[in-house]
């Protein structure tokens, strides 16, 4: 595939997975294999609309998964499309998360909100080679227990031996009937995980003032800067750092990133202006 000319993609199928959110199965023209990284991200175009990155859920049965939430002019027409129809994907683009140099580690999962589709795929991979890790911990936040997408897939991973899934809904009172729930933001449940503080790779996306609180929590029980990794979010308009929409410090998050090791932004981490 070409970096700058979309290749041309079909809706195979489209699955609604809360109000406003689906996942789309495209087949793409003339491509019947697609490496990327999980973590990475694709541009989709509609012609005469735009274009939008949207991170890489999957491949399966020769179709590219994406899941997209309708914010704005271009996700709503994304969202709405019907089947048998085609819009662009040219990718992938940036880097993913660390899962090869993590084998023999534990791996510590923190998300926020729809910031974990990044972060989706790769604990299914992980959960699918579960004999590369040793514990896996999954810590997922949003508002409300019902804005949780794949409730399924989180039940899945807590049946599977050592791992540990721990839920937070932020905005909700405490209700014994929600007995896997916690009850506030998602960093105020990280001293409850049981992990190897010392041998661990840290994953973490979502809003930048949750991942922020997390590496301070982190900090306080041992798990060193070296263990974290971050998925940013920024405006992408090109994918390829030619436009410098999406500069953070020195770095492109859409060619440098979006995962980065914290130790190599953490000088421009957080701060206004970058």
């Amino acid at each position: 595939m070409s970096d700058m000319v979309p290749v041309p993609a079909t809706l195979i199928a489209k699955t609604e997975e809360v109000a406003d959110i689906v996942t789309l199965s495209l087949r793409l023209e003339g491509v019947t294999h697609f490496p990327f990284q999980f973590g990475q991200f694709n541009m989709l175009s509609v012609p005469g609309v735009g274009e939008v990155a949207i991170s890489i859920m999957g491949w399966k049965d020769n179709c590219l998964l994406h899941t997209v939430r309708s914010v704005g002019r271009v996700t709503q027409i994304l969202t709405s499309i019907k089947l048998g129809q085609q819009i662009g994907v040219r990718g992938p683009f940036g880097k993913g998360w660390p899962l090869d140099s993590a084998i023999g580690k534990d791996l510590i999962f923190i998300t926020a909100g729809l910031g974990c589709a990044p972060a989706v795929a790769a604990i299914s991979y992980a959960v699918e080679h579960r004999q590369n890790y040793k514990d896996i911990v999954i810590l997922q936040g949003v508002k409300h227990h019902q804005d949780l997408l794949w409730q399924d897939q989180y039940q899945t991973w807590r049946d599977r031996d050592n791992c540990q899934v721990l839920l937070a809904a932020s905005e909700e009172q405490r209700d014994k009937k929600k007995r896997h729930w916690r009850f506030g933001v998602v960093t105020e449940f990280i001293k409850e995980a049981v992990f190897d503080r010392q041998h661990c790779v840290v994953m973490m996306c979502g809003p930048e003032i949750m991942m922020k609180a997390a590496i301070r929590d982190l900090a306080e029980i041992g798990v060193s800067d070296e263990s974290l990794y971050l998925s940013m979010e920024r405006n992408f308009q090109c994918g390829q750092g030619f436009c410098g929409h999406c500069q953070i410090g020195p770095f492109y998050v859409c060619k440098d990133g979006p995962v980065f090791h914290f130790p190599q932004i953490k000088p421009w981490f957080g701060k206004e202006g970058f």
